[in-house]
Order: C-alpha cells, then sequence, then structure tokens
C-alpha cells in the first residue's frame, strides 16, 4: 500500500468530515479508525477509489460514534453509506490549506494551535512536536488533549490567524527537512498557496526560507545516507535555480521595511547560499542578521546557532564565550561546544562532546554523524 497517498488524503477526508458536521475531534478519531482500517484492507483488496473509501469509511465510523453517544442523539438519524454502495469519487479540491486555518481556531492559544494542527493534519508525532518545541513528550500530550476538548463541539467557521498557520508550516518543513518523515515538499507546496493568495512579507520570508533549505537538500547526506556537514558539502549539487527564486522572493520581502523573523532566517541562508566556497561565507554578516533574529524570537536556539557564526566570525573562543551564557540542556548544545572546542584545539574535550552529544541525538543520521566525529578525534 501507497503510505505517502495515505498520508496526502487524511487532510481532505477530514476538512470534509468537519464540513459535512462533524466536531474536530470526533472527525480527527473517525479518521484514524478509517486509515487503521486501510491499512488493514487495502494490501489484499485496494480499492478503485481511495479517497472515496476513506471519506465513506471515516463518514460512517463518525455516525456509528455518534449514535453511541448520548449527548448527540439528534444526529441519529444520519444514515451512513450502504455497505455495497460504491463510493462516489470525492471532490478534487485541495483542502490542506483551509484545514490548517480552521485548526488555527481563535478559542485556542497559538501554541496549543500549532500542536494540535501539527499533529492532527501534518502527520508529525507528539514526540516530533514535543522535540520542536523543547517540551517533555508527555506535558505535549496533554496540551493536545486539552486543545482537542477546547475544539470539541466549537463552529469551524472562524478561520486563525496567518502567523499560527506560518508557524505551523515552518516546523512541518523543519520535521520534512531533518526528521523521520519527509514533509518538506509538502510545506513548501502549501506555503506556495498562501503566498499566492496574501501579500505578506512574513508568508514571502517563509516561502524563501524554504527553498533555500530545499536548494541544498541533494547534498546534505551521502550515497551511504550519512550527514555532509555544510562546510563540507558539494556546492555543485545544489538547486541554483530554487537558490535564485529564493534570493528574489526574500529580496522583494525585505524591500518592503517589515522584517520578521522567517525573513530574517532567510537572509542568513540566502549568505550560506551564496557563498562560492564554505570558507568565503560572509560570517560577519550573518552573526548581524542572528542578533536580529535574537531580538525577534528571543529564542535560545537561535542564540545556540548564534554561538557558532560568532565562532567562525571572531573565533572559537569567541563562540565558546557566547555559547557559555546558554543552557547546556539545549537540544545539540553538546554538539556546538564539540565544535568549537575541536576548532580551538582542545581535541579530548571535542571528543567527549561529541560522544555526549551522540547519546542526545534526536535521529540516528545525526547520531552516526557525532559518533564518527568522536572516533576521528579518538584516534589521533
Amino acid at each position: 500500500m501507497d503510505e505517502s497517498l495515505v498520508r496526502s488524503l487524511t487532510p481532505t477526508v477530514l476538512g470534509i468530515l468537519v464540513r459535512r458536521g462533524a466536531d474536530f475531534a470526533a472527525a480527527e478519531d473517525a479518521v484514524q479508525d478509517a486509515l487503521v482500517e486501510a491499512f488493514r484492507a487495502w494490501p489484499a483488496d485496494p480499492p478503485r477509489d481511495p479517497k472515496g473509501w476513506l471519506i465513506t469509511v471515516a463518514w460512517r465510523r463518525f455516525l456509528d460514534a455518534t449514535r453511541a453517544d448520548a449527548a448527540r442523539r439528534r444526529r441519529e438519524d444520519l444514515t451512513a453509506p450502504a455497505a455495497d454502495e460504491q463510493p462516489a469519487p470525492g471532490p478534487a479540491v485541495d483542502d490542506t490549506l483551509q484545514l490548517y486555518f480552521l485548526c488555527a481556531h481563535p478559542s485556542l492559544t497559538p501554541a496549543s494551535a500549532v500542536a494540535l494542527t501539527l499533529r492532527a493534519v501534518g502527520g508529525l508525532t507528539t514526540r516530533q512536536i514535543a522535540e520542536a518545541y523543547l517540551v517533555p513528550e508527555a506535558t505535549m500530550s496533554q496540551r493536545i488533549s486539552r486543545a482537542k476538548r477546547t475544539v470539541s463541539g466549537v463552529r469551524f467557521d472562524q478561520p486563525g490567524d496567518v502567523a499560527t498557520v506560518l508557524r505551523v508550516l515552518y516546523l512541518v518543513f523543519n520535521e520534512g527537512y531533518s526528521g523521520d518523515v519527509d514533509l518538506a515538499a509538502e510545506a513548501i507546496r502549501l506555503t506556495r498557496q498562501l503566498a499566492a493568495a496574501i501579500d505578506h512579507p512574513e508568508v514571502a520570508g517563509l516561502l524563501a526560507l524554504m527553498l533555500l533549505h530545499h536548494a541544498r537538500r541533494a547534498a546534505r547526506t551521502a550515497p551511504d545516507g550519512s550527514l555532509v556537514p555544510l562546510a563540507e558539502q558539494d556546492r555543485g549539487r545544489w538547486d541554483t535555480r530554487l537558490i535564485a527564486e529564493g534570493v528574489e522572493i526574500l529580496q522583494a520581502a525585505l524591500a518592503r521595511d517589515r522584517l520578521g523573523e522567517f525573513q530574517a532566517q532567510a537572509a542568513i541562508a540566502a549568505l550560506h547560499a551564496d557563498a562560492p566556497a564554505a570558507e568565503e561565507t560572509d560570517w560577519v554578516q550573518i552573526v548581524e542578521w542572528y542578533d536580529e533574529l535574537a531580538r525577534l524570537t528571543d529564542s535560545p536556539v537561535v542564540r545556540l546557532n548564534r554561538a557558532v557564526a560568532v565562532g567562525e566570525a571572531d573565533g572559537p573562543r569567541a563562540g565558546l564565550k557566547a555559547l557559555a551564557a546558554l543552557d547546556d540542556a539545549l537540544p545539540r548544545h553538546a554538539a556546538v561546544a564539540a565544535y568549537l572546542h575541536e576548532r580551538d584545539g582542545d581535541l579530548a574535550t571535542a571528543a567527549r562532546l561529541y560522544a555526549e552529544a551522540a547519546r542526545k541525538a534526536a535521529n540516528l543520521a545525526e547520531r552516526d554523524h557525532l559518533t564518527r566525529q568522536a572516533a576521528r578525534l579518538n584516534s589521533r
């Protein structure tokens, strides 16, 4: 069974159930039940119309749950499609972006809306969302559960704001770019749709950021699947068409003089893309952009990345000084410290920190890369 097809159809099916009158929590449960049934039944008997099949089964599961719920007896007269009825093809409409806006409901805080959308529509696990927010998985699970209870039964006729949807798209892209599930292309597709519909410099900034990062994707891994650090990537494999498009979009956004965090991040990515070789990177400008980004976000992750840039611009000891002001529990803190100590000539400390970072790595590719770095220094 084509799991990518099932994943691509899920937002559309969920959106159709919501528009038919299902509250969000019940609709999500029904869609999840339909997906479980699809994974069970499709390998032996694939449907001619997968979307129609999912809509029919999900709607039937919703109706079954509604009949069993005494609080919703008014819906008991609804009739599920007959078992032998051929499901009608679903409408050829992409509802995904609309569903992102519906999930960003005004009754939710932005953080809760983002978490709920990532889980229900973006396809991310609770663990992946928790890692993005730097909180324990149990905390994120409770946050998502509270969000579901909050929107249960509310009318989805008040879409959320653009800033919340941008945050969701950004996190989906990041997970697709570096995580276990490939969602980057889908995030770019939806952000293109949003940029075509809304004239906003931060929407343009996010699209530029995605394109500039995605342009380097082919060079990020070696043939054996191992990670290739930015400084070691074959820049001939970068997609110059995407880079040119991203830079053009970014320049138009910056010219409007309404700077936001996504524009600042895109400016940093553009400076990396503009350097013909790693040693020609304009680290001084990158530090300045990180200063702007830190002012806009006050994010510890931004300050961690800034420490790397300071180490490149002003030397490793300056980078270590910037790093010392940050909590060493931050993800990738040990990896940054290892890199800066290695550049400063303290190989023993660097090897120990690379090994520590490997133990804390979020995915296998990163863990293997850091383990090899530690082994390289220990072999000297």
